[in-house]
């Protein structure tokens, strides 16, 4: 015993190390996060009330009627109790029931695409407060933010009013990722070519972590930012230092600034070039191609019918990377038209069955074979005539 008790003594100082543990999601400073905490919480302690129960009651059985017990009755011809049934029904069908509706008001209530009505508990939103709006755009592997009321933009950074409902609108470049600041809201996926919402309000100042939930390549586990709550007069004095030290984000610039890069130090615009964030979610920043919104008019119409063959070229996105000769560098066949660096057979994978009959009448056997001739991702239109 007392070398047990000196081995409890000698893990007690492991628990210290818990004492710098911060469950953000549990103490969230946003009043979003906070009613998602308390959805979770009344989720918990519902399933509690049947899953303690049943627990508690398993060990008491287990140890009434154990086969020392003499004292406990034997019944073996028992099959049937009213009040039991009645009791294992009734008690279940009320917790679905309220968690039924829990789930109903929560899931209106926190619809990321509805506008807020509230800052906190107790305080509703004023109808003459308009809020914040924040264009978030997921790019490889950064985040670039654009604020269209000051006409300032920043990449790794991003910061709001304490208590001034955010107004995010959520885009991305190539891939799909998900914006999440724990301590705010909910993740909230971002799609190239879509574009998602989220209202939200931070009720705390402080500087809280940002991340990207999901996995999106080589660069995910540093697409990570900043977000800081600033009073009014310091998030007035983070614009002035934006448009202080930051310089003109152009086409151009945005051009250099999606190709893909890993822990890129913050940046600040002091200026956007026009219909910037437009372009990015219509697919056509880069000059020549057509943007989503044209595309949808022409499909609207009927289709471009012989014309639309031009259109070929204008709708090839996914190749960009390569016309650029930045594409990722394990990317082979069919992805970027690459042939693959080894001649045989991924491991798991099957040969070709034709492949032995080709290599007995090809004289180029055992030499890798040109990488095929890449098709455009997007199909013309399709003609009415």
């Amino acid at each position: 015993m007392a070398r047990g008790f000196l081995r409890g003594l000698l893990l007690l100082p492991l628990f210290g190390m818990l004492a710098g543990c911060n469950l953000v999601v549990m103490q969230p400073s946003g009043d979003v996060a906070l009613q998602q905490r308390n959805l979770v919480l009344a989720s918990v302690g519902l399933m509690l009330l049947i899953v303690v129960p049943v627990i508690a009651l398993t060990l008491l059985f287990a140890w009434r009627y154990r086969a020392t017990n003499t004292d406990a009755v034997y019944d073996p011809d028992w099959h049937h109790s009213t009040q039991l049934e009645v009791v294992i029904w009734t008690a279940p069908l009320f917790i679905i029931i309220a968690l039924g509706a829990l789930t109903w008001i929560s899931t209106h209530t926190l619809d990321p695409f509805r506008a807020l009505r509230r800052i906190e508990a107790g305080r509703p939103v004023m109808a003459d407060v308009k809020p914040l709006t924040v264009e978030v755009v997921a790019l490889d592997w950064k985040w670039l933010f654009f604020y269209p009321e000051y006409g300032i933009a920043t990449v790794n950074e991003l910061a709001a009013p304490v208590d001034r409902p955010i107004a995010f609108k959520i885009t991305a470049s190539s891939v799909m990722n998900a914006f999440y600041v724990p301590a705010l809201a909910g993740m909230i996926y971002a799609m190239p070519g879509m574009q998602t919402q989220l209202h939200a309000v931070i009720n705390k100042a402080g500087t809280y972590d940002g991340l990207s939930s999901h996995y999106s390549g080589s660069g995910f586990s540093r697409m990570t930012f900043k977000f800081h709550g600033l009073d009014g007069d310091g998030f007035d004095q983070w614009v002035a230092k934006a448009k202080a030290q930051g310089s003109p984000l152009t086409r151009e610039g945005y051009i250099e600034l999606e190709k893909p890069s890993e822990a890129v130090a913050v940046t600040y615009y002091a200026s956007v070039a026009d219909g910037l964030y437009g372009s990015i979610l219509n697919m056509c920043a880069l000059p020549g191609k057509m943007c989503m919104s044209e595309m949808m008019q022409i499909d609207a119409k009927g289709g471009a019918g012989k014309d639309s063959r031009e259109n070929r070229e204008r709708l090839r996105y996914d190749n960009r990377h390569i016309q650029q000769g930045d594409e990722a560098p394990g990317a082979t066949t069919p992805a970027s038209g690459r042939a693959p660096k080894s001649e045989g057979s991924p491991q798991g994978l099957a040969p070709d069955r034709h492949e032995h009959q080709l290599h007995g009448n090809d004289p180029h056997a055992g030499h890798p074979k040109p990488p095929p001739e890449r098709d455009s991702v997007a199909p013309p239109q399709r003609s009415n005539d």
